[in-house]
């Protein structure tokens, strides 16, 4: 379940923004052949405009019509109220549940420690912790990671820090069976190569075959067609971070004929002049 690529999922809208369950089934049908888990509800999800109640629904829509094992995203700044999402996303299906580091309040590691602690005590289901701090305004130093490793229950870590270094200590420190996975589409490979798991991937979204071919390439020890098909999607990574994500992978959904809408506010749909550029970049990897 902690391996692999693993889409970070789009929640797509209707015209009135409600969410769109069939364009959820949709996409996943497009999706499952190649990924190896999911992730409903996260940063990508939008899950920051989800209320409570449709975060829940997503995840529960997600885990019965799914064939993969389901991470479902379930975090918040208040503890409280991560364990709430905590105890209704495992009552709704999903086989593990990521918490992103509390944002905005910045809670020092030992805050960090107690908040993952209560949260693993509280379900029966592995956890992991997201570590975004260009979103969340704080960082899970390796030191931290290596105390929440040893939280009973904490499965692994979703780093998306963008720092190799720092990921290559949490790996050295860490025991072999905490799983860290890259954050960021454009490190999937140097931290597969570091000792990484896999990926929890906006990319995966667009293009699950090709990212699946690199990481096969990889785990049969082809590092030459690894690295090949890692330049041969450089393009695409960059122009699904053109704007705040989720904005360009919902646009490349729709330019796919796939389930996206447009995000909720206070999000916007891309320009017309960045949608051009994806356009391109879509066009040359032959996913349009």
């Amino acid at each position: 379940m902690f391996e692999g690529i693993i889409p970070a999922l789009v929640t797509p809208f209707k015209e009135n923004f409600d969410v769109d369950f069939e364009g959820i089934a949709k996409n996943l049908d497009y999706l499952e052949k190649h990924v190896d888990a999911l992730v409903p509800a996260g940063t990508t999800g939008e899950a920051a405009t989800l209320s409570y109640e449709e975060h829940i629904e997503v995840v529960r829509y997600v885990c019965e019509v799914a064939s993969k094992p389901v991470i479902a995203g379930a975090g918040s700044n208040s503890t409280r109220e991560a364990l709430y999402l905590a105890r209704e996303v495992e009552k709704a299906g999903a086989n593990a549940a990521m918490f992103v580091t509390p944002y905005y309040n910045k809670p020092n590691p030992e805050g960090l420690v107690k908040h993952y602690g209560e949260i693993a005590k509280e379900i029966s289901i592995p956890i992991l912790v997201y570590n975004v701090p260009s979103r969340t305004g704080i960082n899970v130093a390796p030191e931290t990671a290596k105390k929440l490793s040893e939280i009973e229950g904490v499965a692994g870590i979703k780093e998306a820090s963008g720092n190799l270094k720092q990921v290559a200590e949490i790996i050295r420190i860490t025991s072999d069976d905490f799983a860290v996975l890259s954050g960021d589409d454009f490190l999937t490979l140097p931290i597969l190569m570091l000792g990484g798991r896999g990926v929890i991937s906006v990319t995966a979204n667009v293009a699950p075959h090709i990212m699946k071919e690199m990481y096969e390439a990889f785990k049969r020890g082809d590092v030459e067609k690894a690295r090949e098909i890692h330049y041969r999607l450089m393009p695409l990574y960059d122009a699904l971070f053109i704007d705040t994500n989720p904005i360009p992978v919902k646009k490349a959904l729709e330019l796919m004929g796939l389930a996206a809408g447009k995000p909720r506010l206070p999000l916007v749909e891309l320009s017309e002049e960045k949608t051009e550029k994806l356009k391109k970049v879509l066009s040359e990897l032959e996913l349009i």
